[in-house]
């Protein structure tokens, strides 16, 4: 440990003449032959050291118990299980308390508060009470204290469900034979989970311990027997991950009696004395034997068992090795001792040092805490203030509708990996499910990916489209086009046949494309539906990077309560309004007085398959067909080689309708032939066509006109001949020309639906709301009632007593911050 640091000085090597070499070492290696114990001192040096030692002791409980994050000098020690860890910490208390067998199951951090009372012939523990500054009542039997550290870590582990946890235990113990001194015991470093334990625990405890051991204001006591090589240690590089070049680690070799028969000359300990080799010129380690008896002894006599194992370490140094050691340079560093009186002398010089800032920290936390209790007061003071819960309840009800106004523009805060969703999340949360009627398993660009606000509206609106063109007309049975067509052609008129075929057409749009509109407006809902809690996410986000002071109305259960009805009722009104609108599309659409129907580019719609590819892959290519989700490339691909969603082209005797692999002309009723003998079993041959004159079939030839046949007419009562059995399937039929016609109309509706009116529809109906009338809507309903109905929303059950607990929690910290200000200034005067 280098020598400038003004952090932390271990006894070090430093360079000095002959002259004055005497008295360097005496002042940098052998701080107990320069500090006597404090209660040897003078009263006036005793007292101040004592004063000055509580004072940070108090302050420590404080910080534990209520969370502040003050840089109170501290020291933790860091090592594996086998270190001889726990054995320190017995030997530093004076007393046996098990320790040793806690540590090995304990999963929390012991911040062992050690006070020297003369007067404390035996030691008085006592354990600090759970998220409270207040000790418990003193523990007699040093066998109970390992059973409540150990209770009261498996009472934690299983309120939080983890292996490990943070949050100390902190044991105050008072004793004669115990130094002024604190330090935080951490869980010891392992390589493999206990039985039972998550195979992360040993990561967890690691990465814990680093944690605890960061803050540059603590000093590390790390332990490593003396059995380990320092080129083969196993904790060494996460100290110098911690603390690189040693600057405020006490390095501690334990065990050191193991090593002692190793050494014959003096050269041989110098060198292992030194370390220069591995922790640096200017770092020397203290070496530390103590008693491997484990039995039941007086606390006396383990005491005076340290003591003996000290001295025999140096007449075995002395007397056995030849030569010797350089007890100039390494006397202050070996035996127990040494480091006792090195670590309470270096703890009690940094709270020395650390006073005046640690002072300077008190007055600004006292000064915020007794700013948030005024606040606190305001507060409690307003929940019988209507005018200024309206202005607060105003307010806050203007921020969360201004950020879901920007969610819906678009935006990336919060943070979509965590708050947005994929196409099959929405559609399992919801509980929407999958789109009604169609069996294709719809996948549209970025399915994968997580979104959410507009984003996620686009993608749900790509999704419908897809949904929809993968729909086709559904085929009817001839029994059901022949109730249609005859009931058309027995009116008269010469379009019969069209008017059939568009009266399929429009029940198959009305019946298969209405619940695909109304799980559209539901999907679309939902969407906008979670837009309220990533509104009220971003809001404190934003509230804490700015770091404004808003009015907080968090303790007012009732009001959020209030709002969130509001803005999903809000939300459900316009799935409703857009439902209907959408309705009103599909039934002008559908409408016998629509002209959709008899537009003359309908064979240019999906009736035809090349065209319905070509109007697909469009449908593809709008704003949402950017993938970006993994594989897109091949999604794409994948539409233009297998046609996802569009059944494959096939032939006119096999494909279904509104699918036919190439488009031709509708037929003309005065090209329609029927035999020159109707027969219900004769086929409607091609070349033969039929005339509707005033009612009347007139049948003509090929090439040839044939007289009028008035008897077969009446016969056929002016109508149209259905051909049932095999010999209908023929291209030629009337049964196809009718379904393949009704096809085309219907591809014709749902592309006018699809491309005219509803995504139009949709996107006016619900986004433009969402950004312009929803502060105005949601004001009306929360904000437009007298104020005894207004303060019904914040009258909610424990409301008021919430902050009666929280201004309690100030209240008291306040009075234990003002109390350590008051010792640390009394402590700085004395400085």
């Amino acid at each position: 440990m280098a020598t400038t640091n003004a952090i932390l000085t271990t006894p070090t090597k430093t360079p000095t003449t002959e002259k004055d070499t005497s008295s360097s070492i005496s002042k940098r290696h052998h701080p107990q032959s320069t500090i006597l114990d404090p209660w040897n001192r003078s009263s006036v040096s005793a007292a101040e050291f004592k004063n000055r030692f509580e004072a940070y002791n108090r302050l420590q409980a404080a910080t534990v118990a209520f969370g502040e994050k003050l840089p109170i000098p501290e020291i933790v020690a860091l090592g594996g299980q086998s270190d001889g860890k726990s054995s320190l910490l017995e030997a530093l208390l004076g007393f046996r308390f098990n320790v040793r067998e806690v540590e090995m199951g304990t999963r929390r951090p012991l911040i062992l508060q050690m006070v020297h009372d003369p007067t404390a012939l035996e030691p008085r523990c006592r354990f600090q009470e759970e998220d409270s500054e207040e000790y418990g009542s003193p523990i007699a039997l040093a066998a109970a204290i390992a059973d409540t550290i150990k209770a009261r870590t498996d009472a934690l582990l299983k309120k939080s469900k983890s292996a490990v946890s943070s949050k100390p235990i902190v044991m105050r113990a008072e004793y004669a034979h115990c130094p002024n001194l604190t330090i935080i015991d951490t869980p010891g470093f392992v390589l493999k989970a206990k039985k039972g334990e998550p195979e992360s625990t040993p990561d967890e405890i690691l990465s814990m311990v680093k944690s605890l051991a960061s803050p540059p204001h603590r000093i590390l006591l790390f332990l490593q027997q003396s059995s380990v090589e320092w080129c083969s240690s196993l904790w060494l590089d996460a100290i110098r991950e911690i603390d690189s070049t040693f600057r405020r680690t006490v390095i501690v070799v334990s065990k050191f009696d193991n090593r002692l028969k190793e050494f014959n000359d003096r050269w041989e300990v110098d060198r292992y004395l030194s370390a220069s080799g591995y922790l640096g010129e200017n770092t020397r380690p203290f070496f530390v034997a103590l008693p491997k008896e484990r039995s039941t002894i007086s606390n006396d006599e383990f005491r005076r068992q340290i003591s003996q194992v000290d001295a025999e370490v140096l007449r075995h140094l002395r007397d056995t090795v030849k030569g010797g050691f350089d007890e100039e340079k390494y006397r202050s560093c070996i035996g127990f001792s040494a480091l006792r009186d090195y670590l309470e002398v270096e703890l009690q010089k940094r709270y020395k040092e650390a006073a005046p800032a640690t002072l300077a920290l008190l007055e600004q936390r006292c000064s915020e805490v007794t700013a948030d209790l005024a606040r606190m007061d305001s507060k409690i003071q307003a929940t019988s203030d209507a005018a200024h819960l309206r202005r607060s309840a105003m307010l806050h009800t203007s921020s969360i509708c201004s950020h879901v106004g920007a969610l819906v523009d678009g935006a990336a805060d919060p943070a979509p990996e965590q708050w947005g969703k994929t196409t099959e999340e929405e559609q399992s949360e919801s509980g929407i499910g999958s789109w009604p009627g169609v069996k294709a398993d719809i996948r549209p660009p970025n399915s994968t990916i997580r979104l959410y606000g507009g984003a996620a509206f686009e993608r749900v609106m790509h999704e419908f489209r897809c949904a929809a063109y993968s729909i086709e007309c559904p085929p009817l049975s001839r029994e059901k086009v022949a109730n249609i067509l005859l009931a058309h052609a027995g009116r008269g008129g010469g379009r019969g046949i069209t008017e059939a075929a568009a009266e399929i057409a429009r029940a198959a749009a009305r019946s298969w494309l209405a619940p695909l509109l109304d799980t559209a407006c539901d999907r679309l809902a939902y969407v906008l539906g979670n837009l309220f809690d990533l509104a009220v996410e971003r809001k404190h986000h934003c509230d804490l990077d700015c770091a404004r002071k808003t009015e907080d109305m968090d303790g007012y259960v009732g009001f959020h309560a209030a709002l969130r009805h509001s803005y999903n009722r809000f939300i459900k009104d316009l799935s409703k309004q857009c439902k209907q609108l959408v309705r009103h599309h599909l039934n002008t659409a559908t409408s016998s007085y629509s002209q959709v129907c008899y537009e003359g580019d309908f064979q240019l719609s999906f009736g035809s398959g090349a065209n319905s590819i070509q109007r697909f892959n469009q449908a593809l290519a709008g704003s949402l067909c950017l993938e970006l989700s993994d594989g897109g490339a091949a999604f794409c691909s994948e539409i233009t080689k297998d046609q996802e969603n569009i059944p494959p082209e096939k032939s006119a005797q096999e494909t279904t309708p509104g699918k036919v692999a190439e488009a031709r002309e509708a037929p003309r009723e005065n090209q329609m032939t029927v035999p020159e003998t109707p027969s219900p079993d004769q086929p409607a041959d091609g070349n033969y066509r039929i005339k509707k004159e005033h009612g009347n079939c007139m049948e003509i030839g090929v090439r040839k006109r044939h007289p009028r046949l008035t008897g077969n007419s009446r016969n056929l009562g002016g109508g149209v001949l259905i051909v049932s059995g095999d010999t209908g399937a023929r291209s030629g039929s009337t049964y196809s020309e009718i379904c393949s016609s009704a096809a085309q109309h219907f591809a014709r509706i749902r592309e006018v639906l699809v491309e005219k009116c509803v995504t139009s529809t949709l996107n006016s109906g619900f986004l433009p709301p969402c950004r312009d009338q929803l502060v105005v809507a949601l004001g009306l309903d929360l904000f437009a009632v007298n104020d005894e109905n207004f303060m019904d929303m914040f009258v909610a059950p424990g409301a008021v007593d919430i902050l009666q607990n929280e201004r309690q929690s100030l209240q008291k910290r306040q009075k234990i911050l003002h109390s350590c200000l008051n010792e640390f200034k009394n402590v700085a005067r004395a400085l």
